[in-house]
């Protein structure tokens, strides 16, 4: 028997449930210019704070990555060939069926991340965009719009399972508590605080967020 450790669990979405560096390599025509067009993306997004359009973004990252600023309407038009990690739906279903409440907090417009979260298979209770908040993670508001709407949770009984180091700036102010799925191996930023659990898989959250009884 699995029983929740949490209050709630919060997800980034297109990089710790899903496989979207290979969408955009391939969109980018190949994983060189694919992982400096998203390198490129990730810096200028999380120094962002307040929203500014996604596909904007997006555009100008491509640009700065030396590539075409049309890849950025391509990218959007194939959210929904998102695929999640091979372990994703495995994990998310076992802490649904122990009664774990899920959320997702990802940089992107609201649409897109609807388009997004049903990729995964699984419904969030919630779903919460940058475009919804009104800001990029790392800033707080995402994360605390998201704890607001799972019924004004304390963040630290609840876990966020980040896909991106820049996450661990924005969860540290927020004080939740965090799991790096580090699936490919990223240096984490200069000062960026340490996460709770660092793993290249989702498969040691189901340890991590509930404790068997």
């Amino acid at each position: 028997m699995l029983r929740p450790r949490y209050d709630a669990v919060l997800f980034d979405l297109l990089t710790a449930l899903l496989d979207s560096w290979t969408l955009w390599n391939s969109v980018a025509g190949d994983e060189a210019d694919g992982r400096r067009w998203r390198a490129a993306y990730l810096a200028n997004t999380y120094a962002t704070g307040a929203y500014r359009p996604y596909e904007a973004l997006v555009a100008e990252a491509a640009v700065e990555a030396g590539l075409l600023v049309t890849l950025a309407q391509t990218l959007a038009s194939r959210y929904g060939g998102l695929q999640p990690w091979p372990e994703a739906g495995e994990v998310l279903r076992t802490l649904q069926q122990a009664g774990m409440p899920l959320a997702v907090v990802t940089n992107c417009s609201q649409s897109l991340a609807e388009v997004a979260a049903h990729c995964t298979g699984i419904r969030f209770d919630v779903v919460v965009s940058a475009e919804r908040a009104g800001f990029y993670k790392p800033d707080p508001h995402p994360y605390r719009m998201a704890l607001a709407e799972l019924g004004g949770l304390a963040p630290a009984r609840c876990l966020f399972v980040a896909g991106s180091p820049y996450d661990l700036f924005g969860t540290a102010v927020v004080g939740l508590p965090t799991y790096w799925h580090d699936r490919i191996g990223l240096a984490p930023p200069a000062g960026a605080p340490p996460a709770h659990a660092r793993h290249r898989t989702l498969a040691p959250l189901i340890e991590t967020a509930l404790v068997r009884s």
